[in-house]
């Protein structure tokens, strides 16, 4: 058999890792659509590198976009095999794969109209609603650790990953000719001190491990509670600047550990009286799925809601739905704080509130988590002075913020604990993916440090497995 990396390979998003078995049959791992790669983004999101239609099984480690979000064009394009996914990863996929199709539609249609004047030819997006809607009939759900067949030559546990609600590690068991032989794939790793989740598990002994590192070169600052932090920047801009605070936050996971964070301030008659607003029906949507899926939750956060039945609410937290209401947001005089998707600021209604926003010195541009260097939020954290949004440029005369220590994401130290369930002996290789390729050097000498052997793929590598 072999496995091959069509994404997330030497970058951060575009997860999609292919095992071929000499059978024929293929199991994909993750198909996640590529984000903040400029303008090469959508060329890589046009083609798989693969043929849809020939591979026969997905399985899914969580719902993030950049994990899931070609899965209605690998559909539309020929695949008809089963998706198999966690409950919660399921529930959250039927509202952001719409989602995810909604915004390609919307920003298409804006684009276009801009194109048109200039004589240009149009874009189509690349899927419709109708494939996403279509795609969630091919899912099939399973809990954690329980192992299930997909084939007869081919089963998978999931254990949870602690990175958002439903986020799982994947384990596989391969028959082929004779032998057994086991791969683990990380999905996304999270922290062993989440506010929200439970500590990532541990997963099986493995003979090949895919395993991300999007922070392999890096440690979380904890020094600071988020919560402080949060009520540092509000201060300062929405009550001493009398301006807006604008956060790009990813919908699913950073939007609700900002409303947990300001819900502790109100507890503690510390949240500033300014407006709230979460400028997302999706972020609605999703908070409602994390609501429901308390099984997920930690203790510390279980211990919490025994006197504060709503974690996600506070006095003066709006959320905005229509296009209108989020229009308006832009004619009120008053200073607030708008959380609002895309977390990268590539897409969305954050997108707008920036350009609204960017060239007032009173504002702030806030970034609670990870950017990578072409989106706009990678842009805005690298200090550039002007940035295009839209197709016009704006000077950068809003003040730009970091709350580095916010990130679903484990750093070095957390990687490493989650791989030390392993008997590094009988590993035959680790391949690093999902990490700008310098910080995948760092991590994968780190890790050969140790003792790991080391493979970073290239895009589209091929890697035969059974025979190493």
């Amino acid at each position: 058999m072999n496995i091959s990396f069509h994404g997330a390979a030497q970058t951060v998003t575009g997860s999609k890792h292919l095992i071929s078995l000499n059978n024929g049959r293929k199991v994909l791992l993750d198909c996640g659509l590529f984000q903040g790669m400029g303008q090469q983004t959508d060329d890589l999101n046009r083609s798989f590198g693969f043929d849809p239609a020939s591979v026969n099984y997905l399985v899914l480690s969580h719902a993030h976009i950049d994990h899931s979000g070609l899965i209605p064009k690998l559909v539309k394009e020929g695949f008809t095999g089963k998706i198999f996914a966690t409950p919660a990863t399921r529930d959250l996929c039927a509202i952001l794969l719409e989602d995810s199709a909604i915004i390609q539609r919307d920003d298409t249609k804006y684009i276009n109209r801009k194109r048109i004047k200039r004589h240009l030819p149009l874009f189509e997006p690349m899927y419709t609603v109708e494939h996403a809607i279509q795609s969630l009939k091919q899912f099939e759900v399973r809990p954690y650790n329980e192992w299930f067949s997909i084939d007869e030559d081919v089963e998978v546990l999931f254990t949870d990953a602690g990175h958002i609600i439903g986020s799982a590690a994947v384990s596989l068991r391969i028959k082929e000719n004779g032998k057994m032989t086991a791969l683990s794939f990380s999905g996304d790793v999270g922290r062993y001190n989440d506010a929200i989740l439970k500590s990532p598990a541990p997963f099986p002994q493995a003979d090949y491990i895919v395993c991300e590192s999007t922070y392999g070169n890096k440690l979380h600052d904890d020094s600071r509670p988020i919560a402080d932090s949060l009520f540092t920047w509000i201060e300062k801009t929405c009550m001493v600047k009398k301006g807006n605070l604008i956060m790009p936050a990813f919908s699913v996971g950073r939007t609700q550990e900002i409303l947990i964070a300001l819900n502790e301030l109100e507890n503690q008659q510390r949240l500033p009286p300014v407006k709230y607003y979460v400028d997302s029906p999706l972020s609605l949507e999703a908070t409602q799925v994390v609501r429901n899926h308390p099984e997920n939750f930690n203790e510390v956060l279980r211990e919490v809601m025994k006197h504060d039945t709503d974690v996600f609410d506070f006095k003066g937290l709006q959320y905005v739905e229509s296009v209108e209401e989020s229009k308006a947001i832009n004619f009120d005089p008053n200073p607030c704080v708008i959380i609002s998707a895309s977390g990268m600021a590539d897409a969305g209604r954050v997108k707008h509130h920036i350009r609204n926003n960017i060239s007032e010195a009173k504002n702030t541009i806030l970034l609670v988590g990870y950017a990578s260097g072409p989106s706009l939020a990678g842009k805005l954290v690298a200090g550039v002075p002007r940035v295009n949004i839209y197709g016009d440029e704006f000077n950068v005369v809003a003040e730009i913020g970091q709350v580095k220590s916010m990130s679903a994401h484990g750093d070095y130290d957390d990687l490493i604990m989650f791989l030390n369930c392993q008997d590094l002996s009988l590993v035959k290789k680790i391949f690093l993916v999902h990490g700008e390729y310098d910080v995948q050097i760092d991590f994968g000498k780190r890790l050969s440090r140790k003792g790991w052997k080391v493979e970073i793929p290239g895009m589209h590598a091929v890697f035969e497995l059974a025979d190493q």
